[in-house]
This record gives C-alpha cells, sequence and structure tokens, in this order.
C-alpha cells in the first residue's frame, strides 16, 4: 500500500478545487513512476487522461484505491476492490451512517471487507500519507510540494495534525508522513514497522490517541529501543474528559496516562505534552547531534549564553521548574569566559554576556566556544530573542554558526518570543544543521529530551525461563476464586518476595497460638474483603501482649467477621507502594511510588511493563519522591535501595507470569529500611473476565 505502482483513484473529478481534482493532482504529483487509473462514471478523461467508469473496467488488480467517495458509497467500492484482488484501500471519509437495527456499523463492515481479503488499509478519516523516500503522494488535500525529504516518520490519528506539521517550516524533513485516521484494519504500529525498515528514518514522530495493536507497537518500539532511533510520541486523550471525547471522535479507547507513561518508561520513548514540545523535540533529533555523555561529571549538563540578564533568570527559573541542569563549568573554561567579558560580568553558566555591545558576534562565539569545550556541559544553546534586526546585524546568527562549526556537541538557539523570530535568519541556522527550537519551555523540553535519551536505559526486562510448574500451580489456584490473606502472602513468597511473616486465624485460640509462635509485638488484620482495611479499623499495629491482641480481636471480630491474619510487626521504614493494575490495551503496568496511607492522596508513582530488571526498578524509584525519601528517611540509615530493587524485579515477574489472570495487585506498604525491603500487606484482585475453572 505505501509503495505502490499500479494506482486507482475512484472518486477522480475534473471540477476544480473538487477533493476528486485535488486526489488527481496530487497522485500525479508522486516522484514515482505510477500507472495511475482515474475512476467516474461522470467522466471519459480528466486532465487529458482516461477515466473508467468502474474498478472492474481496469485490468489486473492494482496495488492501491484510492476512495476519495461518499460515506454511502464506501462498502461497495471496497467490495469490488477487495472481489479484484486490489493489494491496499486509501478510505479518506468518515464511514459513518446510522446503522440499520441488528446492523453491523459500516465501519464494522469496512473493517470485516478488507480483512477477509488480506487488504491493507488506511484510514477511514484520514488525510491519506506522503512516502517521501519512495516518491508517492496519495493524499487528497494539498500539501507543500515537494515535501521537505529527510529522516523523520510521521504517523498520526489527526488529519489536521499531519498538516500542520507538513506545513511547519522546521530544520527537518520527512522521509514518510502517515494519517493514519480511524484506522479500521492497519494500526499505527504497522507504519511503525515500515519506517524502521526504511533506511532513510532517524527520528519517528507518533501522534497517536489510541493503542490499537499493543503487541507489534511494543515490538516495533522495542527494534527503534535497540537501534536507538528516537521516537518521540504525543498522546492525546489522556485525561478523563479527553478520553470522552477520543472515544465520541473515533470510537476508539484512548490510552490513559499510566499506559503512555508505561510505554516511555519500557522502551525509552520520548513523550511530550503539546505540538511545540513534538516540534521542538522532533528538529534537536532530526538535527543528528546526540548529547554528550555524562563521563562521571555528576554536575553535567548543559550551558547557555544570553543577552539579558532578565531572560537569564527566566531560564534558570524555567530550567528549574522542568529539571533541565545547568553544567557546572571548571576553572579552565571560567577563566576563559574572564577573559572575554566586560568588567561586571560574572563568568557563571546560564551566562549574560551583554555588556558594551562591542564585538558581538566574536564575543558570542568565543563564549559559546570555550562552554562547548567544557567536558561537563553536554549540549549547547545560544538563548536569544532571534529577531529581525533592522540594521542587518547578523552577529548571532553568525556566531552560532561559527561555534558550531568547531564543536562535536548539540548547538541550538532557543527564541524566548516565537512570534518574533526572524524566519530567514532561522532557515540559514536551520540548513547548517543547527536547530531553532521556538520558546523556553518548549526549548528547555527538547534539550531535556535529549539529555535523556544518552542516559537512557530501556527498563524491560528479559523474565527468562518461566517456571511453569510454580506458574500452573497458581494459575489453578486463582481460577478457584478469591486468595486468603496468608494464601496472598504465600503467593509474594514464591515468587521471591520478602513478606512479613503470616498465620491465618479464625477464633480465638487460633488467635493467640499464632501470635505465640510469631512473637510479639504482633498486627491483627481483618481478612474480609475490603479494599481499605485501614479506613474501616481493620488493622491494629504494635500489639505487645496477649491481653491487647485478644481486646483487639474481640473487637475485630464483632465488626468485621472471625477471620483475621496475624502478621509479625515489622520495623518501621519508609512507605513504598509496589503494584501493578490492568491496562485496557497494554495489560498489566507496574506502578511504584510512595505508599501507605498517602498514596491516594500524593499521586506520586511511576509506572512501566513487566518484566522490569534491577536497575529498571531503581530507575523507576528515581523518577518518584521515593528517591530522596529512601536516601534521607527522617529518621536512621539511608534504605537499602538494592533490595528494593530485587523485590520489584521479582513481583515483576509474578505479574509478566500471572497478569491473563488479575486486574491489580498491590503490596502497600512494602517497608524498607537499611536492612531490606518487606512486604506487610498484599492485595489481590482477579481479573474480571478471567477463565473460569
Amino acid at each position: 500500500m505505501l509503495e505502490p505502482r499500479t494506482v486507482a483513484v475512484v472518486g477522480a473529478s475534473a471540477r476544480p478545487g473538487s477533493f476528486g481534482e485535488r486526489m488527481v493532482a496530487e497522485i500525479l504529483a508522486s516522484a514515482a513512476e505510477l500507472d495511475v487509473h482515474l475512476v467516474n462514471p461522470g467522466y471519459d478523461t480528466i486532465l487529458g487522461r482516461p477515466c473508467v467508469p468502474s474498478l472492474d473496467e481496469i485490468a489486473g488488480p492494482v496495488d492501491l484505491v484510492m476512495l476519495g467517495v461518499g460515506d454511502a458509497s464506501l462498502e461497495a467500492e471496497l467490495t469490488r476492490a477487495a472481489k479484484r484482488g486490489d493489494g491496499g484501500a486509501l478510505v479518506f471519509g468518515n464511514a459513518y451512517e446510522e446503522p440499520a437495527e441488528g446492523a453491523d456499523p459500516l465501519r464494522l463492515r469496512l473493517a470485516a471487507i478488507a480483512r477477509d481479503a488480506g487488504m491493507a488499509m488506511c484510514g477511514a478519516g484520514c488525510m491519506g500519507f506522503v512516502n517521501v523516500a519512495r516518491g508517492v503522494r496519495a493524499i487528497g488535500y494539498l500539501e507543500p510540494d515537494p515535501l521537505p525529504a529527510g529522516g523523520v516518520a510521521l504517523v498520526t490519528h489527526s488529519g489536521s495534525m499531519f498538516s500542520a506539521l507538513l506545513r511547519a517550516r522546521r530544520g527537518f524533513g520527512y522521509c514518510l508522513a502517515v494519517s493514519s485516521g480511524q484506522e479500521l484494519v492497519t494500526p499505527a504500529a504497522a507504519y511503525l514497522d515500515y519506517a524502521l525498515g526504511l533506511s532513510e528514518t532517524t527520528v519517528v514522530a507518533l501522534v497517536l490517541e489510541a493503542i490499537r495493536d499493543p503487541l507489534r507497537l511494543r515490538a516495533a518500539l522495542r527494534t527503534a529501543a535497540d537501534r536507538d532511533l528516537p521516537v518521540v510520541l504525543l498522546p492525546v486523550g489522556v485525561s478523563e474528559a479527553g478520553r470522552s471525547m477520543v472515544a465520541a471522535h473515533s470510537g476508539a479507547i484512548a490510552g490513559g496516562s499510566g499506559a503512555w507513561e508505561a510505554l516511555s518508561d519500557a522502551y525509552g520513548v520520548h513523550l511530550v505534552s503539546d505540538a511545540s514540545e513534538l516540534l521542538d523535540t522532533v528538529e534537536v533529533f532530526a538535527a543528528g547531534r546526540r548529547a554528550r555523555p555524562r563521563s562521571g561529571y555528576d554536575a553535567a549538563g548543559i550551558a547557555a549564553v544570553l543577552d539579558s540578564g532578565a531572560e537569564r533568570a527566566l531560564l534558570v527559573d524555567v530550567a528549574a521548574e522542568l529539571g533541565v541542569p545547568f553544567a557546572a563549568v571548571g576553572a579552565r573554561t571560567t577563566a576563559a569566559l574572564e577573559a572575554r567579558l566586560d568588567p561586571g560580568l560574572v563568568a557563571a553558566n546560564p551566562l549574560d554576556v551583554w555588556g558594551n555591545g562591542a564585538d558581538t558576534e566574536a564575543l558570542f562565539a568565543d563564549s559559546l566556544v570555550a562552554l562547548g569545550r567544557d567536558p561537563a556541559v553536554r549540549a549547547l544553546a545560544l538563548a536569544v530573542d532571534l529577531v529581525e534586526e533592522y540594521d542587518g546585524d547578523d552577529s548571532y546568527r553568525d556566531a552560532v554558526l561559527s561555534a558550531s562549526a568547531v564543536l562535536d556537541l548539540p548547538v541550538v538557539v532557543v527564541s524566548n518570543v516565537p512570534s518574533a523570530l526572524d524566519r530567514p535568519a532561522a532557515a540559514r541556522l536551520r540548513a547548517a544543521g543547527v536547530p531553532v527550537l521556538e520558546g523556553t519551555r518548549s526549548g528547555l523540553l527538547a534539550l531535556r529530551h535529549l539529555l535523556a535519551h544518552a542516559d537512557r536505559d530501556v527498563v524491560t526486562a528479559d523474565p527468562g525461563a518461566v517456571d511453569d510448574a510454580r506458574r500452573e500451580r497458581w494459575i489453578r489456584r486463582l481460577r478457584n476464586g478469591p486468595l486468603d490473606g496468608a494464601e496472598a502472602f504465600a503467593l509474594l513468597a514464591d515468587y521471591g518476595i520478602t513478606v512479613v511473616p503470616v498465620m491465618a486465624a479464625a477464633d480465638e485460640p487460633a488467635v493467640i497460638a499464632s501470635a505465640r509462635k510469631l512473637g510479639y509485638p504482633v498486627v491483627l488484620k481483618t481478612d474480609t474483603a475490603i479494599d481499605h482495611k485501614t479506613d474501616v479499623g481493620g488493622v491494629v499495629t504494635g500489639l505487645a501482649d496477649e491481653h491487647a491482641l485478644v481486646a483487639a480481636y474481640r473487637d475485630l471480630a464483632g465488626r468485621l467477621g472471625p477471620q483475621v491474619i496475624v502478621c509479625a510487626q515489622a520495623a518501621s521504614g519508609v512507605e513504598v507502594l509496589v503494584g501493578a493494575v490492568r491496562d485496557p490495551a497494554l495489560g498489566m503496568l507496574v506502578v511504584v511510588g510512595v505508599g501507605g496511607v498517602l498514596v491516594e492522596h500524593l499521586g506520586e508513582r511511576a509506572v512501566t511493563l513487566p518484566p522490569v530488571s534491577a536497575a529498571g526498578a531503581l530507575r523507576l524509584v528515581g523518577q518518584t519522591a521515593l528517591e530522596g525519601l529512601l536516601a534521607r528517611p527522617r529518621r536512621g540509615a539511608p534504605a537499602d535501595l538494592a533490595a528494593l530493587g530485587s523485590l520489584v524485579t521479582a513481583f515483576s515477574v509474578l505479574v509478566a507470569e500471572l497478569g491473563e489472570e488479575l486486574e491489580a495487585i498491590d503490596l502497600n506498604p512494602v517497608i524498607c529500611t537499611p536492612d531490606g525491603a518487606i512486604a506487610v500487606d498484599v492485595h489481590v484482585a482477579k481479573r474480571r473476565d478471567a477463565v473460569s475453572p
């Protein structure tokens, strides 16, 4: 479909300004040598080319059928193409109708026709595609011709975003651009697969509202990660209101923020939050230079040169908010800067060099080079308002060009006021491989993505050999009904997770015997199907003797029932949530965050896909406030991070092996101390649609 040599344009037209005319104009503008057949019963010729009344008049199947017809005609035309054995279809229309009672919706019928015939399908409700690398323009709307060629492969569900990005006039070009629309048959993952097979692809840009083929998408993202190929993803519909709008618009189930975050963490995907961040991030990656490695410098980061004290402070403020580090430059760099600065200016990073305004080009170029040669500097920015200079002064532009020519790290311009940008100057810089980032916030975020890519570590691990006997044993047990409290702890222990010793009891003598065996102090918990036991007074801690234990049990039994578990009292420490929850598209997601009773109030968590390596587990911890809490607890020595990493890894193997049976599983809290990490509570929710015994 994406590399056709024969194309049929159904709905071709000679009427000026019509959709059919635009389809014809665009496909005929293709650089590739295509055998194009025009189809419309109302014409004998269009633009001097023969036009036939029906697909049936074309001898033999074609590679691509462009269906520029109304929704009412789509089913008949696609059926005709399928019967002919045509290779792929491009459906521009929205494919909507009010279905007759008991009939499948039109979209489902179209999908079934194409799938049964083995046809690829772009759409419905799409703008088409431009395969720049192979010279094909299969679109129904006039777009830049020629489209700038380069290494960016774009796949977007949004047709408006497709058109806007193609016309953005940024410092990159495309090898492939696809408006995939509703993806009735061919999902975004398939286009990503194809793009990864193009030697021209160096960056992938995705604008997605749903995950329609999660296994294929994960496999493609894994391939991109293995090739160190940046993938920049703008997800839409992550809020509750946004998801409802996606469903109303296309009928798709949009991914929640956790699903996108999990993909990002597992495969090093660069999540962006809006189109400005998308464009700036794609531009820095498309330029080709990668951020320098840390090289052992704890204070490594970016460096910036400015011409304004106020804008220097603004840059520092925004960078601090976003977590973009500035490098602590060395004494040699400081000395070199001091030798060039006017009196009264401070040689620091970020650097304000504006003094008396003399020798601007050389001053800025020398300052940029001095900072760029410091080993702690990983990327370099000239952060100025690149405005049109009415006196024709090109000092800023030329200073950046000369500095970039002698440095090997990324050199960019960050323009604080995009609407004032001197477009010709920006074009000259971009032509020389210098990205021009259009906004303080989006520019700094793009640099943060650049640093993150150099530091990235794909978290998802190979689960290794599955313990089939263990897995089958627990699957059978889960299918026989809910686990009681002691069984849930046994499940964790069977997967190598350190748990607090527990015993089940259903009457007072058993409770007393359990406590004597475990040793005081103990914790008493109701073993009833209550999600938040603490909220209903179902957990009593610090029971130091039999008298206190019996009083607590009688109270619990009277209010919540006789079934309880008796647990050894764990030492105090930092409380961590380690859990997993089912996502409609991706399946089980592993969640790590601040635990205990604060979990629902703080909302501090990091998300990934199972299984997780030990290094990946620690990276998850580092994405939350946990890292500081564990390293600097309010009391005592730092917690054993390695033990927590091992626990998360073991938990992720459990989730990978048993996830098909689970809706959710929470270890909350896991108590982390200098002596290790231990799970003291667990809640297991069986999957609602799991197989019954």
